[in-house]
């Protein structure tokens, strides 16, 4: 489940355009939308914009599962964790979203690189790097055969997931 969740992105090759990269729903550099990283799931709920998973936030577990309304992840699945001690600590990016440099699920292994030269491949083979303008979070994304198949924005400080 959170291996689907922690997956990838890409940005368009040579020829892209600012303007196109600036368009579109976008996740990053504090979150998605109205909600934001460190945001706590009282918060979250209020922005109208989140659904919750288990239906039960206030649960035994150090976090809770839920989804991005726009982008419903499925039964097996959620679209953002919220731990009880740090917030908002992972959004998974939805179909057609993109970071704020363009990369989107469907863009090359060559456009991730092109957007984040810095980008390194974790223990877990996530390609992760910081996220532009904010020290805070990394993006995670996945790549399976030369292409962002999934991307997630994530808080450093987290206790949902290794």
């Amino acid at each position: 489940m959170i291996g689907s969740v922690l997956v990838a992105g890409a940005v368009l090759a040579s020829g892209a355009t600012a303007a196109f990269a600036q368009t579109g729903p976008t996740l990053g550099p504090y979150g998605y939308g109205d909600v934001k990283l460190g945001m706590t799931a009282k918060q979250a709920k209020a922005t109208g914009a989140v659904v919750e998973k288990n239906g039960d936030s206030s649960g035994e577990g150090p976090c809770s599962g839920w989804d991005l309304k726009k982008f419903p992840t499925g039964k097996d699945y959620v679209g953002i964790y919220i731990s009880k001690k740090y917030g908002v600590v992972l959004i998974a990016a939805g179909k057609g979203v993109k970071t704020p440099e363009g990369i989107r699920i469907g863009s090359t292994g060559k456009q991730l690189k092109a957007a984040y030269p810095h980008i390194k491949k974790d223990v877990h083979g996530f390609y992760d790097i910081k996220v532009p303008g904010n020290k805070k979070a990394y993006y995670s994304f996945t790549v399976e055969h030369a292409k962002v198949t999934d991307f997630n924005i994530v808080a450093n400080n987290q206790d949902c997931f290794n």
